[in-house]
């Protein structure tokens, strides 16, 4: 097995990009990137932490859920979750992020890197509300670059085709904290009613 360590080596392999594929990146959002945050329900979030260590995160609401400000700033509320705060976490040691865009039905999806601050403004807390519940903060984006990505992915994978979809996996989050020895078996069934509850009323 070749492990592969240098650029020229990918390009040998994968070919380079038609000279023309480079001028989709842009320093600010185009109209049509505008459009597309404004239907989008859905962002994946990608930090890095102090250690290299990346994650990304997912970010949902309705639709047009993060604000553009302006062409080279988004505003991204936070809401309620597991308060691990890996994600935010990083983002306070290294500002650098990534974003990526989806618009149900849509193959293609908006990519966007920047730098993010974290903010604790009511009146951008209180702007960025949903379902009756303002902002827990929120998340300054300034863009340094954005494109859309092509399509291939999603045509491959057939994610929007509802005839290609498995039935529902399943998580229990109580066996997840059982197998690490942190719940008795007991307790499990209580454990995954309660999160189910929760779905329902503390989103």
């Amino acid at each position: 097995m070749a492990r592969l360590q240098r650029t020229e080596q990918l390009r040998a392999l994968l070919g380079s990009p038609n000279e023309a594929v480079p001028l989709k990146i842009h320093p600010a959002l185009t109209d049509t990137g505008v459009a597309f945050i404004a239907k989008s329900p859905m962002a994946f979030l990608a930090t890095c932490g102090a250690d290299g260590m990346p994650t990304v995160s997912p970010k949902g609401d309705p639709p047009g859920f993060v604000h553009v400000a302006d062409s080279r700033t988004l505003l991204v509320p936070e809401r309620k979750g597991n308060k691990l705060i890996f994600s935010l976490q990083n983002i306070l040691a290294n500002p650098n992020v990534g974003l990526i865009f989806l618009v149900p039905g849509t193959c293609e999806t908006l990519r966007v890197q920047g730098t993010a601050e974290l903010l604790d403004d009511i009146d951008l807390r209180e702007q960025l509300s949903s379902r009756g519940d303002k902002a827990l903060l929120v998340m300054k984006v300034s863009i340094e670059s954005c494109y859309f990505h092509c399509a291939k992915a999603f045509l491959r994978s057939e994610l929007w085709q509802p005839r290609t979809w498995p039935e529902r996996v399943p998580v229990s989050f109580g066996r997840e904290i059982a197998a690490r020895g942190g719940m008795r078996n007991e307790e499990i069934a209580e454990f995954d009613a309660a999160v189910q509850n929760r779905y329902k009323t503390d989103l």
